[in-house]
Parts: C-alpha cells; structure tokens; sequence
C-alpha cells in the first residue's frame, strides 16, 4: 500500500469538511529552494505537509468551536487553538511515530520563522509564491505572496507537518499553478499586496470559487485586542436567535 497516499487520505478525510486542504512535499524540496539558516533537518525523502485553512474554514470549524474557546481565558489567538485542536486530533489517530507541528507564527530563540510556510505551499503545488524576482524588479523591496488557483488570496498557510519517519523517494511533485501569469498582473498583485493588504483587493487578482464571509471579513480586521468581545457578540446574538424561535 501507497504509505503516502493512504496518510494524505487519512489528513485530508479529517480536515477537507473543516475548510482545510493538505498537499505534502518532501524535505530536499523544501531544502533546495531555502537559503541554509532555514533548512530543514531532516533526510532529504522525509514526507512534510503544509496545512491551508480556506474560506469554509470559518464557518465550518472555528464558530462551532467559539463557545469552548472563549471558556478558555488565557487563549492567546483563538483562530490558531482552533487549528492546533485539529491539527492535533487527527494526527493522534495516526500511526506513525515522530510527528512535529510547526505553525505559521512560530519563531526560533535567532527571530528567525520555524519554517517558511509560503516556500512550503509552493514546493507542495498548494499555491503560487509570487515574488519580486517575477515582476523582473529585484532592487524594489517586495513582501512576497503565494495564491492559491481556486482561492486567489482568501486564504491562509496554517502548518507544516513533519513525518520525520516517514520516508518516500517515489512521491510525485505536483507543481504549483501559475495563475497570475503576466507581468502587469504581477507587479499589480504585490504592489496591492504591499500597498494596503487590509482592504483586500489583492485578494481578487483572479476569479476565485469562494471568498471570506462577511463576518470572517470582520473578525479578521478586528484588532487581536477586541476579537474575544467580537467573539462574545456573535455568541450572545446566535443565543437570542435561539431563543426567539423558542
């Protein structure tokens, strides 16, 4: 039996109905692309996934969830215990030995990442990392951007998980899609990005299948300080429809 294709099932039976897709990668693709401070150590046929979270995310596995996270009073960022609560429960029911998280937001004791999460999308072929060296400008000082060909930008990198057991020469590489294809698209696509990310626009650099919600919209721009009073609200308002159809 395919070990790889049995474990990309198993992740992606758990996480697809969650708004979460999986693409695995090995190690010397990831190792191959980085400067050395950031590779990876492990052996070169190691299996790694990187975890996205895409717009069903939050309807279908953060709300549901809100009421216990709000219970929890020191959560640090209610979006990332959401993740880790499920990255964890389907990796327990796994058996396989020797499996590390890293997530989006984790840094080394140097401030450097734990790992590059839009480097690891594009060696995956989950999404396109666009950088400055696209747009034929490598003096302009560029934050770089991957899109996703069903999701332009409404969606996010979460996680790569590490099989550090799990070993596979024979896994094919599924190339990214390169959907933003010209130029003037590109250079349009990162100066939105780099202009004012908040608004959204770059977002819609491609026709996309589906977008945030209204409500995700909000949270998202809802400075982390407030997002647990937001939180509250939406959970007062979903009791008060409950009860006015009492």
């Amino acid at each position: 039996m395919d070990t790889s294709r049995t474990l990309l099932k198993h992740l992606n039976d758990k996480l697809n109905p969650l708004g979460m897709e999986v693409y695995l990668f090995k190690v010397s693709w990831y190792n191959e692309t980085v400067r050395p401070c950031f590779k990876l150590p492990y052996a070169d046929n190691v299996i790694c996934a990187v975890v996205l979270t895409v717009p069903a995310f939050f309807e279908s596995a953060f709300l549901p969830n809100v009421e216990n996270l709000l219970a929890q009073k020191q959560t640090k960022d209610p979006i990332d215990e959401c993740i880790a609560f499920h990255l964890n429960e389907t990796v327990s029911g796994l058996n396989i030995g020797g499996i590390t998280i890293m997530y989006d937001y984790e840094i080394l004791p140097n401030r450097r990442p734990k790992v590059l999460v839009q480097t690891a999308a594009h060696v995956a072929g989950a999404a396109f990392y666009y950088q400055r060296e696209h747009v034929l400008k490598p003096s302009v000082e560029f934050n770089n951007v991957c899109v996703h060909p069903k999701y332009g930008g409404w969606f996010a990198i979460r996680a790569v998980l590490v099989f550090t057991e799990l070993e596979d020469a024979n896994l094919t590489k599924l190339e990214p899609t390169d959907c933003v294809k010209t130029r003037t698209e590109r250079i349009d696509l990162l100066e939105k990005f780099n202009g004012n990310w908040k608004d959204s626009t770059y977002r819609d650099v491609i026709q996309v299948k589906e977008k945030y919600s209204e409500l995700q919209t909000l949270y998202f721009l809802t400075l982390p300080k407030d997002r647990m009073k937001l939180l509250q609200q939406i959970v007062n308002n979903q009791t008060n429809k409950n009860d006015s159809k009492e």
